[in-house]
């Protein structure tokens, strides 16, 4: 029997964190630059309501439908698939609308694992897998297995959990 692996998706699969600088930079009159949304995370940079104006935007019908890829997340998840049972964990249940456009991006950007390996969920320390990569420490608390905290400027501060600053990193742990 292979061992499984969950993997997240926002900030994870989808890089999350790019789709928002692009919506920021396109509103009205952007304080930051490109580099500086780049070098610090929104908390850092944002008052509390410039920080939940932005945050409200995944509410809008279409903010999940074309969040770019990560970087390298195509090819090594593709890898992974030869060694291990994958699935994809994602928290979809928070925001109406990304259940769908979630299950969409999936079909468009990676067809080869099927449905039947979509969670979408809220809570996941219900997984039964091997590992779960995320960016989020609290999910990586509760989770039974190996958790794999992947980089994001929003997780920087925290060392409890083995840092993945790539999908090659995974890669070279992994397979």
């Amino acid at each position: 029997m292979k061992q499984r692996i969950a993997i997240d998706m926002d900030d994870v699969m989808a890089d999350t964190h790019s789709k928002f600088i692009q919506l920021y930079l396109a509103g009205e009159m952007p304080r930051y630059t490109l580099e500086e949304l780049k070098e610090k995370s929104f908390h850092e940079l944002f008052d509390e309501d410039e920080y939940r104006a932005l945050s409200q935007r995944v509410y809008e019908p279409g903010f999940f439908s074309d969040i770019p890829v990560m970087e390298g997340a195509q090819d090594v998840i593709a890898d992974l698939m030869t060694k291990y049972d994958v699935f994809i964990a994602s928290a979809a249940q928070e925001f109406p609308n990304s259940l769908r456009e979630k299950w969409d991006w999936l079909q468009t950007h990676f067809p080869a694992i099927s449905w039947r390996n979509y969670i979408f969920m809220g809570d996941k320390s219900v997984l039964n897998t091997d590992y779960l990569i995320d960016d989020l420490p609290r999910n990586l608390r509760t989770f039974q297995g190996e958790g794999l905290l992947f980089d994001a400027l929003h997780n920087r501060e925290d060392t409890q959990f083995r840092r993945m600053k790539s999908w090659q990193e995974i890669a070279d742990l992994l397979l």
